[in-house]
């Protein structure tokens, strides 16, 4: 049996080279949420050969360190932020003043909202007339980039959002359609077919 000892050490060398790469460009480093490919998860173990990420899923993915040298590697543990953009629809029989005091309602609400930079201050807009509602939208940052923190925030300027619109009289749109008939017409019609 004949051994290509060649092979076998460019394959030693490729792998070390790659290591040493991954170790120096630190993209990312143990228990950081990375995502890689079609994986997203937190990093487990950075071994010679293959990196581990334990997905959101919990699947555990072996990823070799020749393969994970030449992708994109996006490490959301290093987001100093997160922006969110909340649309909101409402209905077509608001008034200009109403669409107005939303526009208030949501300013307020997010001039001084937790996790604000004000580097980053909210931007609220009338954006366009929809199908079946006029939209709003909100774009905002929460810092510091907080997966949980963040959505703990969400959930308590909804809730905000909700009770001041309600009690302003300001109703959210849902799909609808509304069918106009023309009843002379159709009388007409169904008279002329008997």
């Amino acid at each position: 049996m004949t051994i290509n000892w060649n092979i076998i050490s460019k394959n030693i060398l490729q792998t070390s080279i790659l290591h040493f790469i991954i170790f120096a460009d630190n993209p990312f480093e143990l228990d950081e949420r990375i995502r890689v490919g079609d994986f997203d998860g937190f990093v487990e173990e950075v071994g010679f050969r293959s990196t581990r990420v334990r997905t959101l899923d919990g699947h555990l993915v072996t990823i070799p360190n020749g393969e994970l040298a030449n992708l994109m590697v996006e490490n959301v543990s290093k987001r100093p932020f997160i922006k969110r953009t909340l649309e909101l629809g409402i209905t077509y029989n608001t008034s200009p003043e109403k669409i107005d005091e939303a526009l208030e309602i949501l300013n307020n609400i997010l001039e001084n909202h937790e996790g604000k930079n004000a580097s980053y201050p909210p931007r609220i807009y009338f954006k366009e007339f929809n199908n079946s509602s006029l939209d709003l939208i909100a774009i905002y940052w929460y810092h510091p980039g907080d997966y949980w923190a963040y959505m703990s925030h969400v959930s308590s300027v909804n809730k905000e959002i909700l009770k001041q619109f309600n009690a302003a009289g300001i109703e959210f749109a849902f799909p609808t359609r509304t069918l106009h008939l023309e009843t002379d017409k159709l009388i007409q019609d169904v008279v002329k077919t008997n």
